[in-house]
């Protein structure tokens, strides 16, 4: 057998063991189920649980043609390459072996994936930021890391959301909200919940002297499809006002920004993204049923923090990061290890490798082998 043919069944070996992993055939009879339901004369009635239908029957059809179909390009190449044992031609081989790159590149993708396998790591993630300890310099921290969670969505073309926008008194903002809408977008995210630490030569700092400064992100899932938070309508206290910060013409017109409360919990939700009032208290439901969610999840399971993590004060110590553009360059994970030197290109939305170490260390190291 030559080694050409000999590599191709490694892999195939590989797709085959992954594919009974994830019960294709299952998920081919789950496929059709979904199909037959959407095509109820009364399934358009309900929008929003008719869309999170549609996003998982769109998913499980993604996931099966997508491994169906590598699996055919291996059976195509494995008989090209029992050909060529035949019929030897060194260009043709050469060819077929170029071929594997891209699909072993498309593998690990894919089975990196597979560590994204949390309850709720398929889910659109909902990340707020948090101005810590340091002033100024950590309003204008949580506003770069806005930003650069803004560029690592749009890397992924993932569609994002501002729902609330609390800006500085002097440069950046005290905190924000951001829906992150992609498939396992908090899956990925989970990641980068806790306290981000800056160190530079501050901007803001007459003497230009070097400071420190914090930001706390937290992450949580879009849940509001999948779970059933029953919140009772006087259990709310809900105020409006106008809004504030960028958003047009329509801003500072209108009483259309909604401030809602949650009684018992103490809670508290804002949105003044939406053009009316009544798309800003829905938006503001779906962030309060979330905080709900991830409170009941921490009630039962405090000892992991799972969702969010234990509330820690955005402070000297608690830092799960650290950004440091003076004296020198570097970005550390204290918790990975991992690192880099590229600043720019961190804070220009290049987060994946810290993602990428965290997942792994969950996930314990290696992913799969052949």
């Amino acid at each position: 057998m030559s080694e050409l043919r000999n590599q191709i069944e490694r892999i195939q070996k590989r797709v085959q063991k992954t594919m009974v992993r994830l019960d294709l055939a299952t998920k081919a009879g789950q496929i059709q189920k979904l199909e037959e339901e959407s095509m109820a004369a009364d399934f358009w009635s309900d929008n929003r649980k008719a869309q999170a239908h549609m996003q998982r029957l769109n998913a499980l059809r993604e996931e099966v043609t997508t491994w169906e179909g590598i699996a055919a390009q291996l059976n195509d190449l494995h008989g090209l390459a029992e050909l060529l044992e035949e019929e030897p031609d060194e260009e043709m081989q050469a060819e077929v072996a170029q071929s594997l790159v891209p699909i072993q590149e498309q593998i690990e993708k894919l089975e990196f994936a597979l560590m994204l396998n949390g309850e709720h790591d398929e889910h659109n993630a909902i990340l707020s930021i948090h101005a810590g300890s340091g002033g100024v310099d950590a309003q204008d921290w949580a506003e770069i890391l806005l930003r650069m969670y803004l560029r690592w969505a749009e890397h992924h073309h993932f569609r994002t959301e501002i729902y609330d926008y609390n800006e500085g008194e002097e440069a950046g903002v005290k905190s924000v909200t951001v829906e992150i809408e992609g498939r396992y977008a908090y899956g990925y995210l989970r990641s980068e919940a806790g306290t981000h630490r800056l160190i530079r030569l501050s901007p803001f700092d007459a003497a230009h002297r070097r400071h420190t400064s914090f930001a706390k992100v937290e992450i949580m899932p879009d849940i509001e499809d999948s779970i059933d938070i029953t919140i009772r309508p006087e259990d709310l206290d809900i105020d409006t006002y106008r809004s504030t910060g960028a958003g047009g013409q329509h801003v500072n017109k209108t009483d259309s920004a909604v401030r809602m409360r949650h009684i018992p919990t103490g809670i508290v939700v804002t949105c003044q993204n939406e053009r009316s009032q009544i798309q800003n208290r829905e938006v503001a439901l779906k962030l309060l049923k979330a905080r709900l969610y991830e409170l009941e999840l921490k009630k039962r399971e405090e000892e992991t923090a799972r969702l969010k993590g234990e509330h820690v004060q955005a402070d000297f110590g608690t830092q799960i990061r650290t950004v440091t553009v003076h004296p020198y360059n570097i970005v550390k994970d204290h918790r990975t290890n991992q690192e880099t030197g590229n600043t720019d290109g961190y804070l220009s939305g290049d987060v994946d490798p810290f993602i990428d170490a965290y997942l792994r260390d969950k996930a314990g190291g290696v992913v799969a082998t052949e």
